[in-house]
């Protein structure tokens, strides 16, 4: 449970809009050493696989670095809770907050916020606005694919760089971030400012261009649903076990994945994103065990008499690969990793659902 001050909340929850940004700067709460401690403690927990354990970022799915004070200065603090509390639907970030599937509090998620701020330098936020950028989209779609694309992808699918293409970040990210980032790029990053390199013009068509990718596309609700318990995780229980042939020593490959489930073989098969992916998408019978899941529980509630157990995540393996060696060192022998991941999976054109999986 959260204990924050009245004092610390209030200020966080002015803190929340673009528009708060544009207006009057407002005094910026420090966190107890308590609440520092534990926002520390949720973050080694759900963010240090990619990010980092020392918030440099790449440690896994090219996740940008969190210590970037020209990223924190511009995202603090209304896009920085945005992207913890809802994710980047589309990539590896899901969101973290309950309301989406997530295991944090609304007030965790600020604590975060918070403590990320603080972390890292405690950087003046810049108030940018909102206002729309003007340029000419198709000569910014030159200028981004001359200088932007090798990083970020001929479709801004993300390469080494951020996926800029993805309709989540382009629907809660406005033009002058966008504008802010071409022109200064993000300290400690590969990502330089192209201030010297691309004319003012340039640099506005680009963000023209960037913010004309997200239309036309419609994010369709989707209602929360219960997932299955680990109690009924157990697919095809009267089935035989299934046989394949391990690849790089734990992994299973996606067509023997697809194989076995189509030849109906007994085994158990986790998710072990953020519960948010598991709503989004995920592949047909699996159960969402997020790779920050109690142990203990988790353990207590699997099969012990030698059913298979297989992972898979996002990244491609790594989360998976986490739950696979505790499971092992549990006692667990007949585990496996997809070494492809749920990403590898759907580019092969093997098939995913949405909601709650059938049994």
């Amino acid at each position: 449970m959260i204990t924050s001050s009245p004092k610390v909340l209030l200020a966080a929850l002015l803190l929340v809009s673009p528009l708060a940004q544009a207006a009057a700067p407002r005094p910026i709460p420090l966190l107890p050493p308590e609440e520092a401690a534990a926002a520390e403690a949720d973050y080694q927990r759900y963010c240090a696989l990619c990010h980092g354990p020392d918030r440099a970022g790449h440690a896994n799915d090219h996740a940008p670095s969190l210590k970037s004070r020209s990223l924190l200065s511009t995202a603090f603090p209304w896009l920085l809770r945005e992207s913890i509390a809802y994710g980047r639907p589309g990539t590896p970030m899901g969101g973290y907050l309950d309301e989406v599937g997530g295991p944090m509090s609304m007030a965790e998620v600020r604590r975060m916020m918070l403590w990320l701020h603080e972390k890292g330098g405690s950087p003046e936020p810049l108030r940018l606005g909102s206002d729309r950028v003007a340029g000419d989209v198709q000569a910014g779609a030159a200028v981004y694919g001359q200088y932007c694309a090798s990083c970020h992808g001929e479709q801004g699918e993300g390469i080494t760089g951020t996926a800029l293409g993805n309709p989540a970040m382009l629907a809660t990210t406005p033009d002058p971030f966008l504008r802010h980032a071409i022109e200064h790029g993000r300290d400690g990053t590969p990502m330089e400012g192209f201030a010297g390199t691309l004319s003012p013009t340039q640099m506005d068509d680009v963000t023209a261009f960037l913010r004309s990718r997200a239309t036309g596309w419609n994010a369709e609700p989707r209602p929360l649903v219960p997932p299955p318990a680990l109690a009924d995780a157990v697919l095809n229980p009267e089935g035989e076990a299934p046989a394949f042939e391990f690849k790089n020593g734990h992994y299973i490959t996606a067509a023997d994945l697809d194989r076995i489930l189509k030849e109906k073989r007994r085994f158990v098969l986790l998710d072990t994103r953020v519960a948010s992916m598991w709503q989004l998408a995920h592949i047909k019978g699996s159960v969402p065990i997020p790779y920050y899941s109690d142990r203990e529980a988790v353990v207590a509630a699997l099969p012990t008499d030698g059913t298979w157990i297989i992972s898979y995540c996002e990244c491609p393996r790594a989360a998976a690969d986490s739950v696979n060696k505790w499971l092992r060192e549990k006692g667990f022998t007949n585990t496996a990793v997809l070494w492809e991941g749920i990403g590898g999976w759907v580019a092969l054109g093997y098939p995913t659902t949405v909601g709650r999986a059938e049994p």
